[in-house]
């Protein structure tokens, strides 16, 4: 049994450095003083200090702090959720614009309890920040909204710069790690969102370390290249609780860079793979020029936007 805890004791290149300096806790503060959440801290990435403290970018956690799923990878609470709070929307779109951020990841709590999956708070929220910060690049990061694709046609309305669905792991391994969420479903709904928004960049992500293959990492990268995925995400699974899956093993970083240039090669125009990556690192590398101009034409239709788009160098 020793043996065994010594062979699955964390390896030295996921020792994480702490960085509280004064950007990080004042941002900390703001998140606490605005009532948000983000998805930083509840799913305790280990990446939150070196973001926070640089300011590049900040995943905003909507619609609450409860999730209706018990996926067993999540360390994000789970229950019966609260209210809607319309004023969540611009509570966000200030922070952002507090923050000067240049991109921004907005995702949230699955709300199977809501007919549109929270849709329309999310699309407001996009809405907000576009008119405070027109210069912010926009990532969106939903569930799969039980497959309602009326309601994607309401995420999607708001023009995100990236649109992110995680399948999270292999297919034979997704009824364990992900409860309700479906491997095919989150396929079509990646692939939906390329016939309603063509030249709108997707994105996924795949954690490694819950008892997947090789063969069948290779496989799911298949998968999300025949929906049209354009960026992937690789990251080592951390086990965040007792009550969680275990972690079965760590990959070395030789290993998620292979799975990089294995990933490359099958297409995708972008892939972050390394032990501590997760599905917002890094993400404000990932929008190219061609979404950034195609949503300073959509903003044109605002006032006053010269004036905005100056003041954010465009």
């Amino acid at each position: 049994m020793a043996k065994q805890e010594e062979h699955m004791r964390k390896p030295e290149w996921l020792k994480i450095k702490l960085n509280t300096n004064k950007s990080y806790n004042s941002l900390k503060k703001l998140m606490r003083e605005k009532s948000l959440n983000t998805v930083c801290e509840e799913a305790k990435c280990p990446n939150i200090h070196e973001c926070w403290s640089e300011r590049k970018t900040a995943t905003f956690m909507i619609l609450g702090d409860t999730c209706t799923r018990g996926c067993r990878f999540c360390a994000v609470k789970t229950g019966l959720p609260n209210e809607l709070d319309w004023g969540e929307p611009e509570r966000v779109a200030e922070s952002v614009e507090i923050m000067g951020l240049k991109h921004v990841v907005v995702t949230a709590v699955a709300r199977d309890d809501l007919n549109d999956g929270g849709a329309a708070v999310f699309a407001e929220t996009v809405r907000a920040i576009r008119r405070r910060t027109p210069g912010c690049t926009i990532e969106i990061l939903p569930s799969d909204m039980k497959g309602d694709y009326e309601s994607l046609h309401t995420l999607m309305d708001s023009r995100p710069d990236i649109f992110n669905h995680n399948i999270e792991t292999v297919r034979r391994l997704t009824k364990r790690v992900r409860a309700i969420a479906m491997y095919d479903r989150s396929l079509q709904l990646l692939e939906r969102v390329k016939e309603i928004a063509p030249n709108t960049p997707t994105k996924s992500s795949i954690m490694v370390g819950l008892g997947e293959t090789k063969e069948e990492l290779v496989e799911a990268m298949d998968d999300l290249r025949a929906h049209h995925v354009d960026i992937l995400t690789i990251g080592q699974y951390l086990q965040p609780t007792k009550k969680h899956l275990k972690v079965e093993r760590y990959y070395h970083p030789d290993e998620f860079e292979e799975l990089k240039q294995i990933a490359l090669e099958k297409g995708f125009k972008h892939c972050e793979a390394g032990p501590l990556v997760r599905s917002s690192y890094h993400a404000d590398e990932q929008v190219n020029a061609t979404s950034a101009q195609r949503r300073i034409q959509y903003m044109k239709g605002y006032e006053s936007q010269g004036e905005k788009l100056e003041k954010y160098n465009f």
